[in-house]
């Protein structure tokens, strides 16, 4: 989502990533926020993929406006799908650099809103300062970004510590930065914000229900989505590694004592 359109998202959009988006609410995922947000508030919501958050958000800031964008088509059409009968949440493909008719036809809004986005674009910093524009005075932009350094599982296996290798490798290959969540605070700053509330909160996958889930994600995404593509095309990874990879997930998920935290960075900044 740079100014001339050329960042690519990391992960693309097959079933497998979005397996992991749909089941994000804003009780899981923007934990951090709610406590700021109050019925008639104006939100846009960045990067909404299928729209689980930002239906959520809607709800919770009615009769609000609640406008949710992504860079890409193909998620929205399951966002509307989330949101009918809801009068106060509409969705459009749009640029995050390029929001001018949305500030003109919104009048900006009261919370601007990016979960997972920052650590997808090529200059975090201008996008941050972009939704920094489009916020009313004293409204609030609120980002939450996992931190792929930062995560850690047990049992040790060596294959994902080559998964997480891989796609720290791909992600920096499309000038992106899978490390975000650490960053956040230091990007707002430069952007421009007076006032920034740096926190912290962890998804923990550990019972044999998440194991499941998590771990059958992962397993397929590693060989199935466009980071799979991605690494075989720039020969970060043959196709058995990222079976062997895929098959680590699955090995994981399956044991009594599995365990894995994301840890994510979060930034409540004003001014």
């Amino acid at each position: 989502m740079t100014a001339d359109g050329s960042n690519r998202y990391t992960h693309g959009h097959h079933d497998s990533v979005l397996r992991s988006h749909r089941r994000r609410t804003a009780e899981n995922s923007a934990g951090y926020l709610l406590p700021h947000l109050r019925p008639g508030m104006d939100l846009l919501d960045v990067g909404c993929g299928p729209g689980t958050i930002t239906v959520d958000l809607a709800r919770r800031v009615a009769p609000g406006r609640v406008l949710g964008i992504d860079a890409a088509a193909a998620p929205l059409d399951e966002a509307r799908a989330a949101a009918r009968g809801m009068a106060n949440v509409a969705f459009a493909q749009e640029d995050l650099y390029r929001l001018d008719g949305l500030e003109t036809s919104f009048g900006g809004f009261d919370v601007v809103h990016a979960h997972q986005v920052l650590q997808h674009v090529s200059d975090p910093v201008a996008a941050l300062a972009r939704m920094r524009r489009v916020v009313r005075p004293g409204g609030l932009v609120a980002a939450r970004d996992a931190d792929y350094a930062a995560m850690t599982w047990f049992p040790h296996d060596e294959r994902l510590d080559a998964w997480l290798d891989v796609y720290r490798r791909v992600a920096r290959g499309n000038d992106a930065e899978p490390d975000a969540g650490r960053a956040l605070l230091a990007w707002a700053r430069a952007a421009g914000f007076t006032q920034v509330t740096p926190s912290a909160s962890v998804w923990c996958y550990a019972t044999p229900d998440e194991r499941a889930w998590w771990g059958g994600m992962w397993a397929d995404r590693i060989r199935s989505s466009a980071v799979a593509e991605q690494a075989v095309d720039r020969g970060l990874a043959t196709r058995d590694d990222l079976a062997a990879m895929s098959a680590a997930w699955r090995e994981w998920a399956a044991h009594p004592d599995g365990w894995f935290t994301v840890l994510n960075g979060e930034i409540l900044a004003r001014g």
